[in-house]
């Protein structure tokens, strides 16, 4: 068992990737096989591929406060007219459509959590063409942000509600980060820097969703977490170090979401929640 990036690393280095080492961590640490371990995380992979899809068609919230941008986004890159690069913008759409799909009660994988779940499937579905990623891959792909999110949880935390969204959509940006690293053929330090260029550019980011709600400003909030991870990522592999270390950032993650007033950690009291039009949002959906 790994619990720190540092252990991660050197541990990995007895297995042939990091994601053989987190599906052995899972065989360990519980009853399943590693046959049933791995055909869980494939059933994982068919709910992203599902709520991907399902987004893209064009759905709404129950509030109506969210839905539909996600179909947007998709006209948008088939237009060819975007200034971004389309691997973003399809990670981005994709990311989008996910939490559209969760904001209206559908099905989606937490990833590691349902506020932040577009990040790793709108990464990961952009990118496995472009990688040619098989099957197994793919879910290599995801046991390897699984490794490292691990690490995260143990050592800073991974909901809005403990430690800010720089813990909920900031651990599931860093995670796809790592985990697109390696899938390009990165090293595993390499995805450890990408983890560090993450997190320590989400630092302080609070959670002030609107009327206490999963939807503004979380669905774009995931969106941005999609695009973040690929530019770290990009950044890693190009040879771009962090010059802290990523368990160190970690470890700030951690004392900065302490330092969080809990206003400004996912109870709708801080932040975007009260400005005018929150507050006037809030009491349309639920009344004074």
């Amino acid at each position: 068992m790994f619990y720190t990036v540092k252990e991660l690393i050197e541990q990995s280095h007895a297995f042939p990737s990091v994601a053989a080492l987190m599906v052995h961590t899972e065989v360990e640490n519980s009853t399943r096989t590693e046959a049933q371990v791995r055909h869980l995380m494939s059933r994982n992979l068919e709910v992203m591929e599902r709520s991907v899809k399902e987004g893209i068609a064009g759905v709404k919230s129950v509030t109506g406060l969210t839905g539909g941008e996600a179909k947007k986004l998709d006209a948008y890159v088939t237009s060819g007219q975007f200034m971004s690069g389309k691997p973003i913008l399809e990670a981005v759409r994709n990311a989008v459509a996910v939490n559209e799909v969760n904001a209206k009660m559908g099905l989606i994988c937490a990833t590691p959590t349902a506020g932040s779940a577009g990040v790793l499937a709108g990464v990961l579905l952009a990118m496995r063409d472009r990688l040619h990623l098989s099957h197994d891959q793919q879910l290599d792909f995801l046991f390897t942000a699984g490794a490292f999110g691990l690490v995260i949880a143990n050592n800073a935390g991974i909901a809005g509600a403990e430690g800010g969204c720089q813990e909920e959509v900031g651990s599931a940006s860093a995670m796809a980060a790592a985990a697109l690293v390696t899938a390009n053929g990165g090293t595993v330090e390499q995805a450890a820097t990408a983890v560090a260029i993450t997190l320590q550019n989400m630092l302080g980011l609070v959670c002030d969703p609107v009327a206490g709600l999963v939807e503004v400003p979380c669905v774009k909030r995931n969106a941005l977490g999609a695009s973040q991870a690929m530019i770290s990522a990009d950044m890693a592999l190009a040879g771009c170090i962090s010059v802290i270390p990523a368990d160190e950032v970690i470890e700030a993650v951690n004392r900065v979401g302490m330092q969080l007033p809990a206003t400004l950690r996912e109870t709708g009291e801080g932040g975007l929640a009260t400005t005018p039009t929150g507050l006037r949002l809030k009491e349309e959906i639920f009344g004074k």
